[in-house]
């Protein structure tokens, strides 16, 4: 513990968002460069060092958290990233991506202000890349074993790094042009620019990890024929089947889902498009579903000049403090959060007629209405209990040229055929079915992220990554691994 009293004496301090006038106009972080660092070892110092660190808990990669703390208070960057490095492949990527359960679950949570740990991880990353404390690690020798990734998303990266330091000759397939999954082509740049994601792709091929790109098992190569190629195959192309909105007026052009729109946003940022064909300029834009990928598409509508933005949330308005009844420390609550596009939304106020910020709470869409050339115009809607039932009296229309909906993922998409074609069996959500060693009913394939574990965070998604890649790994070596598994398959978040 760096300092006894630093809980005590030190408040709570973030790192600051850049000014919204400012950051709306280009599609770079929302934070203030630099503005970390100076404030980062007193907040590290507010780390109690606690008997039973709770936030090992909460955390699914078993971060050592109160370890890095310690460095960091004292500066000693280089040790700092050993430790962070050791149970974390990408803490650049969770740092700024992940929703913190760990914070949660601190100790001094149950009183104060949370430890920011999430800040001191990605300053720790971000320190680890300038300094170089991150160099690829290339094995020591090979075993002649090869694996197959299927997706590059956190999962599958994760997997792949672990079992090529393991001395297995890996090779990743993605189905898009470029790797990284969701990493690429569904979170938006303000949220986490490319940069960090290519610098890590590279370290991962010096270190020997190989990357076929445009290549859609199943399709481009059949599932059946991959499976002879490789002593292993690893399964990770997450959860990617949308859910959809059954509701009158659902085939009126102008209404997508969320991943129709946010790649094409990405793909402007990348280069290959000038502008969006699905471009928010100029529309009233209207998103169903209240998570992070309707948060994530109400920042990128405001960025392409929206004439307005309204997102609906299904569950009523959250508190601003966490219920101890219902959702007890160390559990991670659902409070009233304000993301930077939410804070963006407001300031700038895209939705005048929303509750907070962009967000209408309580809000169930009824129907769809358009003009005469089959293109939306309204979106009619109705207020709902707590049991989600209709509130007589409370309906209500918005005007929306494009609608997005954000709703969730149900499980793997099945059409490009690698699912049926190697004959994996599925659970009853839709997911892919495993064992306790994360393997599918198909002898030497294998399954982790969100595909087998149903739509989750990317800490739990770099978690199976690592998990999978012992298991694959013990089969391979015909005993025991040397690689860390910090979850099984069956492992769940805290709950009350």
């Amino acid at each position: 513990m760096a300092d006894p009293k630093g809980f005590m004496s030190t408040p709570r301090e973030e790192w600051p968002r850049r000014p919204v006038e400012e950051r709306v106009r280009d599609w770079n972080e929302v934070y203030v460069p630099g503005a970390l660092l100076p404030i980062i070892s007193r907040q590290a110092n507010r780390c109690m060092d606690c008997g039973i660190p709770f936030c090992h808990e909460a955390c699914p990669l078993g971060n050592l958290i109160p370890e890095w703390n310690g460095l960091v208070s004292r500066e000693d960057w280089r040790a700092a990233s050993d430790r962070l490095h050791a149970t974390n492949n990408f803490p650049e990527f969770t740092g700024r991506l992940c929703p913190a359960p760990c914070e949660a679950g601190c100790v001094l949570a149950i009183n104060q202000p949370a430890v920011t740990i999430k800040n001191v991880e990605v300053a720790i990353a971000d320190r680890a890349w300038e300094e170089g404390f991150a160099p690829p690690r290339p094995p020591e020798r090979l075993s002649g074993r090869t694996v197959a990734v299927v997706g590059s998303g956190p999962a599958g990266l994760a997997a792949a790094q672990q079992l090529t330091r393991a001395g297995h000759t890996v090779a990743v397939y993605e189905r898009a042009d470029r790797v990284g999954g969701l990493l690429r082509y569904g979170i938006p740049a303000f949220k986490m620019e490319k940069r960090h994601l290519d610098r890590r792709l590279e370290q991962m091929r010096a270190e020997g990890t190989k990357f076929r790109t445009s290549t859609a098992i199943g399709k481009d190569i059949g599932a059946t024929e991959l499976r002879a190629r490789y002593d292993a195959v690893v399964i990770a192309t997450g959860a990617t089947a949308w859910r959809e909105l059954d509701v009158p007026g659902r085939e009126l052009a102008g209404i997508h889902q969320a991943m129709e729109y946010l790649p094409l946003a990405d793909r402007v940022c990348e280069g290959d498009l000038e502008v969006s064909p699905l471009s928010a300029a100029g529309k009233h834009v209207v998103i169903v579903g209240g998570g992070d990928t309707g948060a994530d598409c109400l920042g990128t509508a405001v960025r392409e000049g929206a004439a307005s933005v309204t997102q609906l949330d299904i569950y009523p308005q959250p508190n601003a403090a966490r219920n101890e009844d219902a959702e007890p420390w160390p559990t991670y609550p659902k409070i009233y959060r304000l993301s930077g596009a939410h804070e963006e939304a407001r300031d700038l106020r895209t939705a005048p007629a929303a509750d907070a910020d962009a967000r209408l709470f309580a809000a169930s869409t009824l129907r769809f209405t358009g003009d005469d050339d089959g293109h939306v115009r309204r979106l009619h809607l109705v207020e709902v209990d707590e049991r989600r039932q209709p509130v007589s009296g409370t309906g209500r229309t918005l005007p929306a040229d494009l609608v997005l909906l954000a709703l969730g993922f149900s499980g793997p998409d099945r059409r490009d055929g690698l699912i049926d074609q190697l004959g994996i069996a599925l659970d009853a959500r839709g997911t892919i079915a495993r064992d306790e060693d994360f393997a599918t009913n198909v002898p030497g394939v294998y399954a982790a992220g969100d595909a087998a574990r149903g739509q989750s965070l990317i800490v739990w998604a770099i978690a199976e990554g690592r998990s999978v890649a012992a298991a694959v790994d013990r089969l391979l070596s015909g005993g025991a691994s040397r690689l860390s598994a910090p979850i099984g398959p069956y492992d769940r978040p805290m709950r009350a």
